[in-house]
């Protein structure tokens, strides 16, 4: 039976120390890069590669090749007059040596070191689609065609970034049926890149979010496992254990223990998970399950991986916890051990945040702290897919951006439906010219395009990328993407519209020359960009995000598809309000001040009236485009965009005085035939015929 949605709990201790706390972190070797190679010749130039050693100036840049048998290079930058190793590509890895029979693997690894290297044909890290194929055609069973491998090639940074991508791709294609042999594959391969002697070493991977990607892949795959026993050890690693258990409403509170042992400690550290009773009772009828995950070394190595951009200015003091809950489940409870019992060392509880990649101490609280333990409770809420997802690169959680995006969605939809509702109860009466009947032609599209759009949206933000209908999601950001693009590219028609009506007096194009523009323009213009981004990003699954239902920005920049085109015409769009301002201004010799005052008045209302309908308030985004940036400009942003369809509706609609008069006579022309019914039902005439009847 497959779970329901499941919440993910990665929690963690952290000290406030007054002493350094160095001595904490295990020593680290480097086996592979921690001094410059020799210069060598490069195959493709035979120039002899610059020797990255010695004084240099900053800033300046350096690279050379790996050693023997490995493909890459290793950067340096220089960092005080000395050259300082910053990134590392070196790897041994590939897919073809991956899925290798076990006896060639074996061979290889013992005489590798005397093999030349076009003999070996190892190649640097690639694309890895073709992992699933490999997989199901190797070992479809335990995934055990791997290990070997894996287990025997150097912890570098290359070969580490290299497995984070092999875990990403096999939870994401190979998750469907999840086995206790296929877990304890995965665990061992994930082991090896979490060994004490690898650690320093994912500081030098280019992508700082790797160790983010791997205990999210991790914590992807385990969600999928189905516990077939009422409690299972199922990975017993020495830097990753998983565990599960069977829960129910009528079971009593539920704990897992976990003991894992450190290299630089002399006795196990132990961790506890918990589920309340009053937890429990919460699930539905139905047996449901938990799984959980224990990483001795996973905090240092998050730590390690972020030095660039730190996120936790204290080390980790235990072990780092994941655990996989059924989605109605709230509220958990965590006892983590101490691996440093000093009396000065003071703890705090926190969570890793996937989006934001960094620890948040929200989501977590300390309810007790003494010398050789903490507790801890941690709560988890789905929170909505805020509106400045949109422009964003990350999703930004705030309960503001949550309420601010649920009213004005909701605000936006009912006014929406409003705004059409009005508009064909008045078409008749208000389309007498071609510029009329094009104007409102584009408040209809625009209306209808920000209306369906808002719709997936929510729709998108309720399902919220879960991994079992991954292809949903898919569908969910492309309406939501190509809806939203036909709302820009109609907002620039209206814009030409006034340019042309501005601009072009005598000589007036035909109706339906306007209107095949105008649905090419509206339409035809997203369907290509959209079109065109799935085709290119979805087969290399960079499509959506991993956290939520909207394009992608991490691995492929899909997110441009959406940002270029809306920022591009808010530009153009500004313009033309401009022009329509200084327009507008039409100043007369010896004009008085209260015909200066009705200028500004007038500027300043048609200013308004347009910049809703031309999107100008869409140009808050670029301040959510940078990463980082405060969260007011996130509210500014969803509260000036999320009630854009209000703003229509009342800018657009209401204030339109031929709508108003077109209203009223039509409110009264309805009056009129009421009140002739009611007297033709009420006349004696009427009322003899009906009696002879």
């Amino acid at each position: 039976m497959k779970m329901k949605a499941r919440a993910t709990f990665i929690c963690c201790l952290v000290l406030f120390l007054a002493t350094e706390c160095s001595h904490l972190r295990p020593k680290i070797h480097i086996k592979n890069g921690d001094k410059p190679q020799s210069p060598e010749r490069n195959p493709k130039t035979g120039r002899i590669q610059e020797k990255c050693h010695g004084s240099c100036s900053s800033p300046s840049n350096c690279s050379q090749p790996c050693g023997k048998h490995f493909h890459g290079e290793v950067g340096f930058t220089c960092d005080q007059k000395k050259w300082q190793k910053s990134t590392e590509t070196c790897t041994s890895l590939s897919l073809d040596t991956l899925f290798q029979d076990s006896d060639d693997v074996s061979r290889l690894s013992v005489v590798a070191p005397s093999i030349p290297l076009h003999i070996l044909d190892f190649r640097a890290p690639e694309p890895i689609e073709s992992v699933a194929q490999g997989i199901r055609k190797n070992c479809p069973l335990d995934y055990a065609c791997i290990i070997d491998v894996v287990k025997s090639s150097e912890t570098t940074s290359g070969n580490i970034a290299f497995i984070v991508e092999l875990l990403k791709n096999i939870s994401t294609d190979l998750s469907d049926n999840v086995t206790r042999e296929k877990m304890k594959s995965y665990g061992e391969v994930a082991n090896h890149i979490l060994n004490t002697t690898a650690i320093s070493n994912w500081a030098f991977i280019p992508d700082v979010n790797a160790s983010s990607d791997l205990l999210q892949s991790v914590n992807m795959f385990a969600g999928q496992l189905r516990i077939h026993n009422e409690s299972e050890n199922i990975v017993d690693e020495l830097f990753i254990q998983t565990k599960g258990f069977h829960i129910s409403r009528n079971t009593s509170e539920k704990s897992l223990n976990f003991s894992m042992h450190l290299n630089n400690t002399t006795e196990d550290i132990l961790g506890m998970i918990e589920i309340p009773q009053q937890e429990l009772r919460k699930l539905p009828p139905n047996a449901s399950q938990a799984i959980s995950i224990a990483f001795p070394t996973l905090g240092a190595i998050l730590e390690e991986a972020h030095l660039k951009n730190v996120s936790l200015s204290r080390p980790v003091n235990g072990l780092v916890l994941s655990v996989v809950l059924p989605e109605s489940l709230k509220e958990i409870l965590l006892t983590f051990e101490k691996i440093n019992k000093s009396r000065t060392a003071r703890a705090q509880c926190v969570g890793w945040h996937f989006t934001q990649r960094r620890w948040d101490e929200k989501v977590c609280e300390t309810t007790l702290d003494i010398m050789s333990k903490v507790k801890c409770r941690c709560n988890y809420t789905n929170a909505l897919m805020s509106f400045s997802i949109l422009m964003s690169p990350r999703l930004v959680t705030d309960k503001v951006l949550d309420y601010i995006t649920c009213i004005g969605l909701s605000i936006s939809i009912l006014s929406l439906i409003l705004c059409l509702i009005i508009e064909v109860t008045v078409w008749s009466r208000v389309v007498v010219t071609e510029i009329s009947y094009m104007r409102h032609v584009c408040i209809v599209n625009i209306a209808v395009s920000l209306l369906t759009a808002n719709v997936w949206f929510i729709v998108g933000s309720i399902f919220n990328r879960k991994d079992q209908d991954y292809n949903w999601c898919v569908a969910v950001t492309f309406f939501s993407h190509f809806f939203y693009l036909c709302l820009f590219f109609w907002m620039l028609f209206k814009a030409l519209l006034i340019v042309y009506g501005i601009l072009v007096i005598f000589r007036r194009m035909m109706k339906s020359r306007m209107m095949a523009i105008g649905f090419a323009i509206g339409y035809g213009c997203p369907l290509v960009i959209a079109v065109t981004t799935v085709a290119v990003t979805e087969p290399e699954k960079g499509y959506v995000r991993q956290e939520a239902c909207w394009l992608n920005w991490d691995n492929t920049k899909a997110l441009f598809a959406f940002v270029i085109p809306a920022l591009v015409i808010v530009a153009v769009n500004l313009i033309v309000v401009l022009v329509v301002a200084f327009n507008t201004q039409r100043p007369s010799i010896g004009s008085s001040k209260s015909q200066d005052v009705a200028i500004i008045i007038r500027i300043s209302k048609n200013v308004a009236i347009l910049t809703p309908l031309l999107g100008l308030t869409w140009g808050f985004g670029i301040a959510t485009l940078i990463e980082g940036t405060s969260l007011i400009f996130h509210i500014i942003f969803a509260l000036l965009n999320a009630f854009q369809g209000f703003f229509i509706l009342l800018f657009g609609t209401i204030m339109d005085h031929k709508i108003r008069d077109a209203l009223k006579m039509r409110m009264s022309s309805l009056k009129g035939k009421s009140r002739v019914a009611e007297n033709a039902s009420l006349s004696p005439t009427n009322g003899s015929k009906l009696m002879n009847r």
